[in-house]
C-alpha cells in the first residue's frame, strides 16, 4: 500500500515537472540554487513515441500520431536516482526534470516542493483557469436564445 501511495506521489511532481514550461522550470531551479553533483546514467536523448487516441475517450483505440519526447536518468552523489520525459526537444528541462525527481527522494524533497514544484504547480493552475474563463466566454448558450417573435 504505501509503494502505491509513493507512486502516486512521484507521478505528481514526475507531471508538474513534464508540463513546466522549461523558462520557469530553469527559473525555479536557478532561484532554489540547489545545484547537485551527479553522474548521467542516461544522459539526454531525444526520441519519439507513438501517441493513441480514442473518439470520445470511448472509442476504439487508434494510432494517433508521434510525439517528440526527451528522456533522461542520472544518479546523485549519494546514489540517489532520477529520471524525465518530457515532451519536446529540451535536453536542460529534461535534466533538471530528472534533478527534482532525484532529490524529492531525498530529504531536500520539503525544500524542492515548497520552491520548485509548488511554483510551477501554481503556475499551471493559473493557465487553466485562464484557459477555461476564456473558453466559458465564448459559450452559447441555445436554450435562453429567442427564436422569433410572433
Amino acid at each position: 500500500m504505501t509503494e502505491n501511495i509513493e507512486n502516486t506521489a512521484r507521478k505528481g511532481w514526475m507531471s508538474t515537472l513534464a508540463k513546466a514550461p522549461a523558462g520557469l522550470l530553469a527559473e525555479a531551479w536557478q532561484q532554489a540554487d540547489m545545484a547537485q553533483g551527479f553522474a548521467w546514467l542516461r544522459a539526454p536523448e531525444i526520441g519519439t513515441v507513438m501517441v493513441r487516441g480514442a473518439m470520445g475517450g470511448t472509442g476504439a483505440p487508434f494510432n494517433l500520431g508521434e510525439l517528440t519526447v526527451t528522456r533522461c536518468a542520472l544518479r546523485l552523489e549519494d546514489g540517489t536516482v532520477g529520471h524525465a520525459y518530457i515532451s519536446g526537444r529540451d535536453r536542460k528541462k529534461a535534466e533538471i526534470a530528472a534533478l527534482c525527481d532525484a532529490l524529492m527522494q531525498t530529504p531536500s524533497a520539503p525544500r524542492v516542493e515548497a520552491e520548485i514544484l509548488a511554483p510551477l504547480a501554481r503556475a499551471y493552475q493559473a493557465k487553466c483557469r485562464q484557459k477555461a474563463e476564456k473558453a466559458a466566454a465564448t459559450k452559447v448558450d441555445f436554450f435562453t436564445l429567442v427564436r422569433g417573435e410572433d
